[in-house]
């Protein structure tokens, strides 16, 4: 009887090992039967567009300092989902600046839309005044714009001024509302890791990164708002 019993529980045990080896119980005993294969570890990998395979020579360039900007971008929102992607791609907040610029609109004094046989008469009275002028679409007709200007009041005193010149048929048109652009500045990353950044696939940062300009003094208003996304 003891014998049957030793027999059974070899039989068990050996069941269990050919179902371990042929990977069938990986999952129950935590111990895979071949190891880390490379589709496993490639699978688990974070970001693996930020690895790049080096030459030892390569090193000191790729460890130097440099400065990269991402943007700019329209809306703060757009701002705000690159600071989380780049915190999820490993970035510290600490080194991320965020910076703000006001852009004013763009007004300017235009025609209104003309048929063709006026539109002819237009151009003809600018050119002899010496007015220069160029086409705006608008539908089938066209408006022609005389001038551009950065704010509405500077725009209808040239409005007045042309009028004065016993030119009708003008008005003030916007072209651009101001706009408020957003742009994050990394100011001390390495070589090798800005080169990485350019291989993002992020969505929230389509926008790209180029090199800065002029790299940025920190600032500790900019710093905090890139902190508090962390949190």
């Amino acid at each position: 009887m003891l014998l049957r019993w030793l027999v059974l529980i070899l039989l068990l045990v050996n069941a269990l090992f050919f179902g371990w080896t042929r990977g069938w119980l990986d999952d129950f005993v935590g111990v895979k039967a071949h190891g880390d294969r490379e589709p496993e570890r490639m699978a688990r990998q974070s970001h693996p567009e930020m690895i790049t395979l080096l030459k030892p020579q390569d090193l000191p360039a790729l460890q130097a300092k440099t400065c990269v900007e991402f943007g700019p971008v329209d809306s703060e929102a757009l701002l705000l989902a690159a600071q989380a992607a780049l915190l999820h791609a490993g970035i510290a907040a600490g080194e991320m600046q965020a910076q703000h610029q006001n852009l004013p609109g763009v007004w300017a004094v235009v025609t209104g839309p003309l048929a063709p046989e006026m539109l002819a008469r237009k151009e003809e009275t600018f050119r002899r005044l010496n007015l220069g002028f160029e086409a705006l679409p608008a539908g089938e007709l066209k408006s022609l714009l005389l001038s551009r200007h950065d704010s509405e009041k500077a725009a209808a005193a040239a409005l007045d001024a042309f009028e004065k010149r016993a030119l009708k048929g003008l008005r003030v048109s916007s072209l651009q509302p101001p706009l408020k652009r957003h742009s994050l500045v990394l100011a001390q990353v390495e070589a090798g890791q800005a080169q990485g950044l350019h291989g993002l696939k992020d969505e929230a940062l389509r926008a790209g990164f180029k090199t800065c300009a002029v790299a940025p003094a920190a600032s500790a208003a900019s710093v905090a708002s890139v902190a508090s996304v962390a949190r």
